[in-house]
C-alpha cells in the first residue's frame, strides 16, 4: 500500500482555500490498501474521537484508490450453535473526501471529462461504495460479445449464491431445532 501525506501552510496554501493560509491544507492519498478490522475496533473509536475543545477546521482532501476493508464481527455469540456473522467487505475503487472551510466533509467521485461536478455533503465520514461495473450503450453485436464473456462469471456467482442459500437454510433448520429443544410448541 502507498500512503502519501502533504501538509501545506502559509501563503502558498491559499490556492486550496482562504482558511488554509492560517490553518493549513492536508492532502492524503491512500492507494492499494487492504485491511481486516474487527467491529469492536470501530465501536471503541468513539472515546478517542471525543474532545471537550472544538478543534480548528483544517481544509483537507483525502483520496482513496483501490482499497478493500473487511469488517468482522467479534461480539459474543448469542447462540453457541450459530456459525456466526459473515464478514462485510467494503471495496473502494476511487473516492475523494474533501473538507471545506465550513467543516463539512464532501464525498465525491473522480471527475472525468465532460461529466458535471457534483458533491454531496456528509456529516460523518462515509466511504461505502460497492464496486459497480458500467456498460455503455453499444451496437447489438458488441453487447452480445460482452454478455457472452460475462456468462461464466455469472454462472460462478449463481453457484456461490446457491451454496450460500443452502447453508443459510441448514442454519435456519439447526436454529429451529435448537429453539424447539427448549420450547417444543414454538412456531415460526
Amino acid at each position: 500500500p502507498e500512503v502519501c501525506l502533504r501538509l501545506e501552510v502559509g501563503p502558498n496554501a491559499a490556492v486550496h482555500s482562504p482558511l488554509a493560509v492560517q490553518n493549513g491544507f492536508l492532502h492524503m492519498l491512500v492507494h492499494s490498501y487492504t485491511a481486516e478490522l474487527f467491529m469492536s475496533f470501530l465501536t471503541n473509536l468513539g472515546p478517542f474521537l471525543e474532545d471537550e475543545i472544538i478543534p480548528e477546521v483544517i481544509p483537507m482532501e483525502i483520496e482513496v484508490v483501490d482499497a478493500k476493508i473487511t469488517l468482522k464481527d467479534d461480539s459474543p455469540r448469542i447462540y453457541p450453535t450459530s456459525p456466526g456473522p459473515v464478514p462485510i467487505t467494503l471495496a473502494v475503487d476511487h473516492v475523494i473526501v474533501k473538507r471545506r472551510d465550513d467543516g463539512v466533509f464532501y464525498l465525491t467521485a473522480p471527475q472525468g471529462e465532460g461529466s458535471p461536478k457534483q458533491e454531496k455533503p456528509v456529516s460523518v465520514l462515509q466511504e461505502q461504495k460497492a464496486p459497480v461495473e458500467c456498460v455503455s450503450a453499444a451496437p447489438a453485436a458488441g453487447t452480445r460479445g460482452l454478455q457472452l464473456k460475462e456468462v461464466p462469471e455469472l454462472q460462478r456467482e449463481l453457484q456461490t449464491m446457491k451454496i450460500a442459500l443452502a447453508e443459510a437454510n441448514m442454519d435456519k433448520a439447526r436454529l429451529l431445532q435448537e429453539i424447539r429443544k427448549y420450547n417444543p410448541l414454538f412456531q415460526l
